[in-house]
């Protein structure tokens, strides 16, 4: 009996969330987490749910400029050393977009591995911009090439960290940030101060916050005051600017 290849695995956009619009004049790829190492094929609902209520968010009050908001299901788990894989299908989904939107501007907005697969995807010539929620990055290693940065000249770059993340350093964060700002002043770093990995206690906080930079970037809002601060300031008053108890309940909707 004929052995059965092995099927190819293949990422994939979600479907659009809430209602998408008529006319697409800008999109945001949502990147939820992963893990380090795993080859198992992730589950779409569950690796969803992390970034679930930020797209639906961001497709309300992005509906009438035109924004559609898609989730990308990844192929594995794991990031998987040099293979990098949810960086790929970061930017396999930058190029969905164009052959389906065309010329559009796109924000890569992701959490944890997300976040790191943001970061590295951000070079792809759609993007305009990059959000990295809590983003999980290697342990600096003399022995291993730095995370890198180059790629992110020319894009806005938002990165938010609760400063008690006990899976993701926040430090490491902030290193990468001070090194991309050295190339590319348009980056800023929010810490959000006693919360943890999955920013539950400030969420309403930092959903108003990428709310804040998404439609700032890809519609040209202008940003909240705080946003604004944070982009000017000299490091490393930037790259630790903390997000305000309550920020976001004055911004219109």
């Amino acid at each position: 009996m004929a052995q059965q290849a092995t099927p190819v695995r293949a990422a994939r956009l979600g479907r659009a969330l809430g209602t998408e619009p008529t006319a697409v004049s800008g999109v945001v790829l949502l990147l939820p987490g992963g893990e380090e190492t795993s080859a198992r094929r992730p589950s779409p609902m569950l690796a969803a749910a992390s970034v679930r209520a930020l797209g639906r968010r961001l497709s309300r009050v992005g509906r009438d400029e035109g924004l559609v908001v898609h989730v990308v299901h990844y192929r594995f788990r794991g990031w998987n050393g040099t293979e990098a894989h949810l960086a790929r299908d970061a930017t396999w989904a930058a190029d969905e977009v164009v052959r389906r939107y065309g010329d559009v501007p796109v924000c890569l907005a992701g959490v944890g591995m997300g976040g790191r697969a943001a970061v590295h995807a951000g070079g792809h010539t759609a993007v305009n911009s990059v959000l990295a929620m809590a983003p999980w990055l290697p342990e600096e290693d003399v022995a291993a090439p730095p995370e890198p940065v180059k790629q992110l000249a020319g894009r806005q770059v938002l990165i938010v960290h609760g400063t008690n993340d006990a899976r993701t350093d926040p430090e490491l964060s902030f290193r990468l940030a001070a090194r991309a700002k050295k190339a590319n002043r348009d980056i800023c770093r929010f810490e959000v101060h006693s919360d943890g990995h999955a920013l539950h206690a400030f969420r309403d906080e930092v959903h108003a916050l990428a709310e804040d930079f998404v439609m700032g970037t890809l519609f040209g809002r202008a940003f909240a005051r705080p946003v604004e601060d944070a982009l000017a300031a000299p490091p490393p008053l930037g790259l630790r600017m903390p997000l305000a108890s309550g920020f976001g309940r004055s911004l219109r909707h």
